[in-house]
């Protein structure tokens, strides 16, 4: 099939290298400007842009998408579908009617839970143990047009947003790759979503802070796993803001009275062990403000922790 793809991350950049290995003629790239990013705030291309630019595939870089000279330059390249994925732009029903076959979207989510910006972070957050990929038809709405096809992927203890990521990323490859052949032969049924029964919406730094007094030691695993790598959990230690990068929620320990919440109730060579309030969490990584992100064992070394110390 003739496709224009839209997209700008790694998360859509496994797709078109999917697309275009299983044999299909990108006609354009569409992908977000340019952005300085580092310490000298140097342009860097979207990864969907390097893609395109590696097989010689015309990019389009537009500010905003719905301009009539953006949808006019738009409309040269031939396109049967659409594929679009993490693009970061609404697109309008006059782009939506473009290609013969419409606009095809590849959502980290099992449909219609988790509509929205921060799908897979959500999920780790509120504890699931199932996500997936739905590939959807797409409509002027937020992420509410007719299902076509879904890919399960399960969510382990260990999985931060980072990792749930990397697997979403392969199913959605994966998923697109099969459906359009059955979106071109007309065998597929779509099915109408229902009430979205929880909407992800776009993470901000502040939802990092941990409350240890008000937060069991399984909800602050799930919150330092879903806010990795960004935007982080952190805490308030000596003074100074905290990120924790890595915890394990401690099942080998008993409850101990009199332990405040945040209190420091435990430590080894690799690991301290915090009071919530609700069981304890081992702290496996950390970065203290103006430092580097390091182990807590290397932590350990040049920063002295005692039993008895609070977080905030």
């Amino acid at each position: 099939m003739k496709i224009v793809f839209m997209g700008t991350p790694e998360f859509a950049a496994a797709a078109l290298r999917a697309l275009i290995e299983a044999g299909h003629e990108i006609t354009a790239v569409v992908t977000q400007p340019d952005k300085p990013k580092g310490r000298g705030r140097q342009l860097m291309a979207p990864p969907v842009k390097e893609v395109a630019l590696e097989h010689n595939i015309p990019v389009l870089q537009p500010v905003k998408i719905k301009r009539p000279e953006e949808v006019a330059e738009l409309k040269k390249y031939p396109a049967d579908v659409y594929v679009v994925a993490a693009f970061g732009q609404i697109l309008s029903q006059e782009i939506l009617d473009i290609p013969k076959y419409g606009c095809l979207n590849i959502h980290a989510s099992l449909l219609p839970k988790y509509r929205g910006a921060a799908p897979i972070q959500w999920c780790i957050l509120n504890g699931e143990k199932t996500t997936g990929v739905t590939i959807m038809q797409m409509d002027a709405g937020l992420d509410t047009g007719d299902m076509l096809t879904k890919e399960e992927v399960p969510i382990l203890d260990s999985d931060t947003a980072e990792s749930l990521e990397e697997k979403l990323m392969q199913a959605g490859a994966r998923l697109i790759t099969k459906t359009l052949p059955l979106v071109e032969s007309g065998s597929l049924k779509p099915e109408k979503q229902g009430e979205c029964p929880f909407y992800a919406k776009m993470l901000d730094k502040q939802m990092g802070q941990v409350h240890f007094e008000q937060q069991s030691a399984e909800e602050i695993d799930r919150l330092i796993r879903g806010l990795y790598p960004w935007p982080t959990a952190y805490c308030s230690f000596h003074g100074k803001n905290m990120k924790l990068l890595g915890a394990e929620v401690d099942k080998s320990a008993a409850e101990a009275a009199g332990l405040t919440p945040g209190q420091v109730c435990g430590k080894d060579k690799e690991s301290i062990t915090i009071q919530c309030r609700e069981g304890r969490l081992r702290l496996l990584r950390v970065q203290l403000e103006g430092k580097k992100a390091m182990s807590v064992r290397d932590f350990l070394l040049g920063n002295p922790v005692n039993v008895g110390d609070r977080l905030y």
